[in-house]
């Protein structure tokens, strides 16, 4: 059995019994739907990602509809999902067709590349999925199945690694049955060839995977040199007024939670003397740790004087605007 030559084949004939084939946007494959899944996806599983898509895409229908949206709409319906870059990299993107492309989402990888938030795998996935055609995808799953089967050592965002594993998905993308196999490698890797206790035995190309011959699948791919994750604090102000609504500002268009509606921030130096401290709440991001502390605070109080006051919200009006799901948390304990 010459694993090279009929990997596609034995791959293609497993995702037809057992791939994912019910997924909401596999039913109507448009560049723009396809799109929006791939965005959606990075970094985020699909299950989480389903009611995301569903709501977005019934607001959104086509690329002209997100073109012509306002900011805000589109945070608040991507609040939760994080990676908020991905949102207003969209926003852009979609603004992007409508202006630079006459409002028809481009059909060639060059130019899907070119999108902003758009990077070769990514591109290359929309394409081989709505247009079929052969574009290797090389996405985290993916990754992790070349570096066992071919058995590649090296961190996979090692230069090197990267170059060796792009030749892998070279090699063993088919000519042929372009959409399937790109559903097939990524289904496999999230549904089999899981990163801690694969199932190898329900692997249709186990019999020649080198990391299971050698007992290398708990070590390939090799993970990410350990760096000691930086770890934050902020302390933000949680004003409210007699009838209970909350003080909300807008976060700058870029860094943390950029675009979103928050809670004011303040230097811990210039916490108001009178504010009540709530528990204290960690969120955990990519490359860091936030250890949010809340502090009540009336609004008469002096010390909202000079605070960027952009909106007074009630509770039950939260819903309507982009927040955060740590400051959403911390608004819910207070409202009850």
């Amino acid at each position: 059995m010459n694993g090279q030559a009929d990997f596609a084949a034995r791959l293609l004939h497993w995702y037809a019994k057992h791939g994912r084939h019910g997924l909401p946007w596999q039913q109507d494959r448009s560049l723009y739907r396809v799109w929006v899944s791939e965005i959606m996806l990075q970094q985020t599983q699909v299950a989480t990602v389903i009611p995301y898509y569903q709501r977005f895409i019934a607001r959104f229908p086509d690329v002209g509809a997100l073109a012509d949206a306002h900011d805000d709409e589109v945070m608040r319906l991507w609040a939760g999902l994080g990676y908020y870059a991905r949102a207003r990299n969209m926003l852009r993107a979609a603004r992007s067709v409508r202006d630079d492309h006459g409002g028809s989402f481009p059909e060639t990888l060059d130019a899907v590349s070119a999108l902003p938030g758009v990077g070769p795998s990514t591109a290359a996935a929309i394409l081989a999925l709505a247009c079929d055609q052969r574009h290797p995808i090389l996405d985290g799953n993916c990754r992790r199945v070349y570096a066992r089967h071919a058995g590649i050592d090296g961190w996979p965002g090692a230069r090197e690694t990267a170059q060796r594993l792009w030749a892998c998905a070279e090699r063993y993308t088919p000519h042929g049955d372009a959409a399937a196999y790109t559903q097939a490698i990524m289904d496999l890797g999230a549904t089999v060839c899981t990163r801690s206790r694969p199932a190898c035995g329900q692997c249709p190309v186990a019999a020649d995977c080198q990391a299971r011959e050698h007992g290398l699948t708990a070590v390939l791919p090799a993970p990410r040199p350990r760096v000691v994750r930086p770890h934050r604090e902020a302390t933000v102000l949680v004003v409210r007024s007699s009838d209970g609504a909350f003080l909300l500002e807008r976060r700058p268009p870029t860094g943390i939670w950029g675009g979103l509606w928050s809670l004011p921030e303040v230097l811990p130096q210039h916490a108001p003397e009178d504010a009540v401290a709530l528990p204290t709440l960690r969120h955990a991001f990519t490359h860091f740790t936030l250890d949010i502390r809340p502090l009540l605070v009336d609004a008469t109080s002096e010390s909202v004087r000079d605070a960027q006051a952009q909106a007074w919200v009630a509770p039950d009006t939260l819903d309507g605007y982009g927040l955060p799901s740590p400051i959403r948390k911390i608004l819910a304990r207070i409202a009850g």
